[in-house]
Order: structure tokens, then C-alpha cells, then sequence
């Protein structure tokens, strides 16, 4: 039987490529289309929605995950932005009710595959930076993915690199920083969604790059997390989990 799945943030870019991709897998059913203004529980509720895909902005996406979990319905949530405190709000609401959830900084396979290799790599050059480059209407900076990133790498490394002393001539040239990661964040047009992890050692480096050369490249991790999120209990954060 296939999987009723609603699409949250239907008319975005991001939406509209996400109920192509469901309609056209033989395990998934588009069940209904919902945008700002439309009463979400309701839709869940009348469409009997067994997942939620939520494409919408930081700002009411932690409500829409309640109202999701709340309504019976698993959510599946690619918004950027998210802080770690909101990840854990909605892994309170998923416990309290027992339900999966999913929320995907990157529903790139490729991208997942680099934060899993950078964080191989750190055990051994613990010294790394990171560079993501977005289109100009990414709301977030850094991204979620260079976050995630940057907490993938600190948790892979046997040493912390040692504090550098770095003088900026012009303040943020040098970056955000966390757990002694550098993050650079470039918005140009032109771009969809890219990244480069770049370690350096004694006379070598070592560069582990992701590029989404359109959108279309986010949809297979779309379709996998519909399916998975069935047989969860609890949400996870981060697509590698279910991979």
C-alpha cells in the first residue's frame, strides 16, 4: 500500500519539486498540497496523511511540526535554519507520541556522503575549514549543512587543533567559527548548493566537495525519508541516519 504523503510549502521551488518527485514513485501518494494560509491540521486530518513534507521557512516551521505530529502524521522536514534547540522541541514532540520524524539539513545523498567522509578524515587532520556556497535567497548563514558539518568533525577528532591567534584587518574575514571550525558562507547567483571541506596536514591537504548542480538533485533523499520515517519511532537529524 502506498504512503499518503502531503507537501507543506507547495507553491516554493523546493515544494513543487518535492510533489513532482512523490507522484512519480510507485511507493508514494500525493495526497494533498498545502501553503501559507491553509489550515495544515485540517489537510492532515482530511487526507488521512501518513507523512508531512514541510519546504516552508524557519520561522513557522517549528509550528507546523507540531501541528503535524499533533494531527497523527509524520513530518518530514527540509527547512533550513533550524537551531538546536528547535531540533529538540520537535524530538520532545515525536517522543511524547512515539512517532518518526525526520529533519534534513541536506536531503543530498552527495552532500550526506561528504559530511560522513569529513568526519572520517578529522580523526586523522584535525585541522579543517569549511566553505559553503548558496544561491542569494538562502535565508540562513552559514547553512545547516556547514553546521552539521562542523559538528560531525569536532565529534570525529582525537585532537583539537590549538587556538589560532589570527589578526583581522577587516572583522569576519577570517569567518564564523565552531568547535574550531572555520565556516565561510558565500550567496551568489548562479548557485545552487555546494561545499567544500578542506583539512590541511604536513605539506598536504585534503578537499571533500559536494555540488547540486539543481534541485532535482535533493528529491531522491526526499522520496527515501518518506519512506524510512515510517518505520521510526523517534525523529533523527540528519539524512545519514536513515541511509
Amino acid at each position: 500500500m502506498a504512503i499518503n504523503v502531503l507537501v507543506n510549502g507547495a507553491l516554493g521551488r523546493m515544494g513543487s519539486l518535492s510533489c513532482e518527485a512523490i507522484e512519480a514513485d510507485s511507493d508514494l501518494k500525493l495526497v494533498a498540497r498545502s501553503d501559507k494560509g491553509d489550515d495544515l491540521a485540517s489537510l492532515v486530518t482530511e487526507h488521512k496523511a501518513d507523512v508531512v513534507v514541510d519546504f516552508t521557512v524557519a520561522s513557522v516551521s517549528l509550528e507546523n511540526a507540531r501541528l503535524i505530529v499533533e494531527a497523527g502524521a509524520r513530518p518530514v522536514i527540509g527547512t533550513s535554519g533550524f537551531t538546536a534547540e528547535q531540533v529538540d522541541k520537535v524530538s520532545s514532540l515525536c517522543a511524547e507520541r512515539s512517532v518518526g520524524g525526520i529533519i534534513a539539513p541536506n536531503f543530498s545523498i552527495s552532500a550526506v556522503l561528504m559530511m560522513k567522509f569529513a568526519a572520517a578524515a578529522s580523526k586523522y587532520m584535525p585541522d579543517c575549514e569549511i566553505i559553503e556556497y548558496h544561491h542569494p535567497g538562502k535565508e540562513d548563514s552559514p547553512s545547516g549543512t556547514a553546521l552539521k558539518t562542523a559538528e560531525l568533525v569536532a565529534a570525529g577528532r582525537e585532537v583539537t587543533p590549538k587556538v589560532r591567534k589570527d589578526k583581522e584587518i577587516i572583522p569576519g574575514s577570517r569567518g564564523a567559527e565552531l568547535n574550531s571550525v572555520r565556516i565561510h558562507a558565500l550567496r551568489l547567483p548562479g548557485v545552487i548548493a555546494n561545499q567544500e571541506v578542506v583539512f590541511g596536514g604536513l605539506d598536504q591537504t585534503l578537499t571533500i566537495k559536494s555540488d547540486c548542480l539543481s534541485r532535482e538533485a535533493f528529491m531522491p533523499g526526499v522520496c527515501l525519508s518518506c519512506k524510512k520515517v515510517m518505520g521510526l519511532d523517534k525523529l533523527v537529524y540528519g539524512l545519514e541516519n536513515i541511509l
